[in-house]
């Protein structure tokens, strides 16, 4: 039986292809980077067709330079880039619009004119999330809106709508699948996280048909086959869930407790909180993390919209670094931002704030203040992020003591160690930082038996480096006052 496992991770700014063995070696890896639409402040759109020829190339590509054929691909996992919402045409199978990104903010005043309606709390109480314009419910609400006569072609059933997993699924399985995992659902705002269903209560109320959604599997099941004309085989997809949860499935959270913190284009932290939905009072979410042969786990959530792209920024939008990898030397040089503090509300603040017209800023510059302060106060700007979400998390009853972080931004030891510093905790990093493809990879080996159980999986989860705090508390709580302010300052 072949032992290699392909994840496709298709992330917001590139598609990645990673092959696997069933030791959980990476064998190859391909990527791809896409372009990013702004077509108004606080709106980001991506070309669906842009993804979909990114994923097939960079699959392609990792799989004539492993040196192996598809046919020897024991099954396929996909990963994608929550809640960013995609609506097409059933018959033709082209896009009725660009994707509408998850960090996007259309619908901001939508989600306060439902808030002023009274039906936040209802809408919580079945999904686990919060009315905001980051999840896909009012994005699709939009494009069925704002496209000319896309209302009345969903009504008639010639419209599907998916997140960019099931766009993915659709299109490989040349429209024979069009299905999603639990994870995902569970960010649309239209899936009732405890019953496991579509809520046609929230339905009604947005006025999305149910027809165009997709079909809700485990995140470890049968989704379907490519095409044998993509890769020249037909290989199962057998594994589905949201980069975040993915990244707790490669991290082996899999204990009540345990906590992952994943730094990519976003920063997102998820608390495995076993059978019980637990419902925060800090403005975290609940959500699902993934479910195995019909059992639920879920798990608490901070979201943060801007982490590794505030470091994009300096490189793409003000042209302070010409490559990322140069921030860690810039900090190790220059480990004092000197009072100055970088709030990367770009799209709004996420948790714990929920601000959807918060906008980014510099502040604390003096006549001494020079690029490489404004490149550490960007890198300190994750750390503090992530503290605000602790912070959250001990207000709601629960003390972290060891955090696992994983993702392209923790390669930075100056960081990692920050890290440890802000939050005064251990941070834990793993052998192979990207989880959220091999979390995938787990899921998908799972189904297909390369793998028995999750506690087998754990047997492979392997510590590469852990940072413990270096900074006296005091000092770690002054730095994070002056982060407090400078958020306080940016605030709608």
């Amino acid at each position: 039986m072949p032992a290699y496992i392909l994840a496709i991770d298709q992330g917001t700014t590139s598609s990645r292809a990673i092959l696997f063995n069933d030791s959980s070696e990476m064998l190859g890896v391909a990527q791809e980077e896409f372009r990013q639409y702004f077509p108004q402040d606080g709106w980001v759109e991506h070309d669906p067709e842009e993804i979909w020829t990114s994923t097939i190339n960079v699959v392609n590509e990792v799989i004539a330079s492993s040196g192996i054929q598809a046919k020897e691909i024991a099954a396929i996992g996909i990963t994608n880039q929550r809640e960013t919402t995609v609506v097409w045409d059933r018959k033709t199978g082209r896009p009725i619009h660009r994707a509408i990104v998850w960090q996007d903010r259309r619908t901001a005043d939508y989600c306060d004119e439902l808030k002023s309606e009274g039906l936040e709390d209802m809408v919580s109480g079945k999904t686990g999330l919060l009315l905001d314009p980051y999840f896909s419910g009012t994005k699709v609400k939009w494009l069925l809106d704002n496209v000319a006569g896309a209302r009345e072609k969903a009504e008639s059933g010639e419209l599907l709508f998916g997140t960019i997993d099931t766009f993915l699924l659709w299109r490989l399985t040349r429209g024979e699948s069009h299905k999603t995992d639990a994870t995902n659902a569970s960010r649309t705002l239209l899936f009732n996280i405890h019953d496991q269903q579509w809520d046609e209560d929230i339905l009604q109320q947005l006025d999305i048909p149910k027809s165009i959604l997709p079909e809700i599997e485990d995140c470890s099941a049968d989704f379907g086959f490519t095409h044998e004309s993509l890769f020249g085989a037909a290989i199962p997809i057998t594994g589905i869930a949201g980069d975040q949860q993915a990244a707790l499935v490669g991290q082996c959270c899999f204990s009540e407790g345990m906590i992952k913190s994943t730094y990519g284009t976003g920063c997102f932290v998820i608390m495995n909180t076993g059978t019980t939905a637990v419902a925060s009072e800090h403005k975290l979410l609940t959500t699902v993390a993934y479910r195995i042969d019909g059992e639920v786990t879920y798990g608490l959530e901070g979201s943060i919209f801007i982490a590794g792209a505030a470091v994009q920024w300096l490189r793409d939008g003000i042209g302070l670094i010409s490559d990322a990898a140069e921030t860690e030397n810039i900090a190790i040089e220059n480990p004092d931002a000197h009072g100055v503090y970088l709030v990367p509300a770009f799209t709004g603040l996420g948790a714990p704030y929920w601000d959807a017209n918060a906008r980014g800023a510099i502040l604390g510059l003096t006549r001494d203040s020079g690029f490489k302060d404004i490149v550490t106060a960007t890198l300190q700007s994750v750390c503090f992020q992530t503290r605000d979400l602790l912070t959250a998390m001990e207000r709601d009853g629960i003390k972290p003591g060891l955090i696992r972080v994983d993702g392209g931004m923790v390669a930075n030891d100056w960081l990692t160690q920050c890290l440890a510093n802000i939050l005064q905790i251990n941070v834990d990093r793993p052998r192979v930082t990207e989880t959220t493809a091999l979390g995938v990879a787990y899921l998908a080996g799972l189904r297909v038996g390369l793998f028995g159980s999750l506690d087998e999986l754990s047997e492979h989860w392997q510590r590469q480096k852990y940072f413990e705090p270096q900074m006296q508390a005091e000092a770690s709580s002054k730095l994070y006052s002056g982060w407090l302010d400078a958020v306080n300052r940016v605030r709608s």
